[in-house]
């Protein structure tokens, strides 16, 4: 066996914040009321966090690039018959990628449609005044409704699929995302997971926060 970094602390980082932030997202558009002003401040967290992500995916450590994880459609198919190539199990999996790429363009869609939501009661998206009436109506529609269940149901199914692996394919998903490192039984690249590297990651996540924060401020403008 040997023992690789899989996962670079800026991608964990990033694993761990984004749960927590769409977790937190889910619970104070349920309650509504006053918690909808952190609802936005978490749709706003959300939407920084994946424009890091899609920059880091080119940019990252190895197995956080998405260059790692595109599969060909044969190679998913063999990964879903059993008979998947042992390197397909380091980062992310054939089935894997295609959940990543999943929650990706959901939660894209999801915060963008927020950006120009309105629930005609206290609160609307910073972005509202740029488009017209049915385009607000129809994005809050999708919001609060269509998206916010695609949303529930690939966090279940991530859930389920974590519980798979770990009690049925005896394989650990969650300690690697932890603690970054992997023992797998091929040689294969580690990722570079430096001070450097992490330096680089703070700087990205600041310009991707930065240009968030450009954004909503649009909202405001004269």
């Amino acid at each position: 066996m040997h023992t690789i970094r899989v996962w670079d602390l800026p991608t964990r980082l990033f694993h761990w914040l984004l749960a927590a932030a769409v977790i937190g997202m889910i619970v104070t558009g349920s309650i509504g009321g006053n918690a909808m002003n952190w609802h936005l401040r978490l749709g706003y967290a959300v939407l920084t966090l994946l424009l890091f992500r899609l920059v880091w995916g080119f940019i990252g450590g190895h197995w956080s690039r998405f260059t790692s994880f595109i599969y060909a459609p044969s190679s998913l198919w063999a990964h879903l018959r059993g008979r998947g190539r042992p390197e397909h199990q380091v980062g992310h999996s054939p089935l894997g990628a295609l959940s990543v790429f999943a929650f990706l363009a959901v939660l894209l869609v999801q915060v963008g449609t927020g950006l120009v939501s309105d629930d005609e009661i206290a609160v609307f998206g910073p972005l509202v005044r740029f488009v017209s009436g049915d385009t607000v109506a129809l994005a809050t529609g999708y919001h609060k409704n269509v998206g916010k269940l695609i949303v529930l149901v690939l966090v279940g199914l991530h859930v389920l699929a974590i519980g798979y692996y770990k009690w049925v394919k005896k394989l650990a998903l969650v300690k690697p995302m932890l603690a970054g490192d992997k023992q797998v039984p091929v040689p294969v690249p580690s990722a570079r997971d430096t001070a450097g590297t992490r330096v680089l990651a703070l700087a990205v996540l600041g310009l991707c926060a930065a240009a968030v924060t450009w954004l909503v401020s649009l909202g405001n403008a004269l």
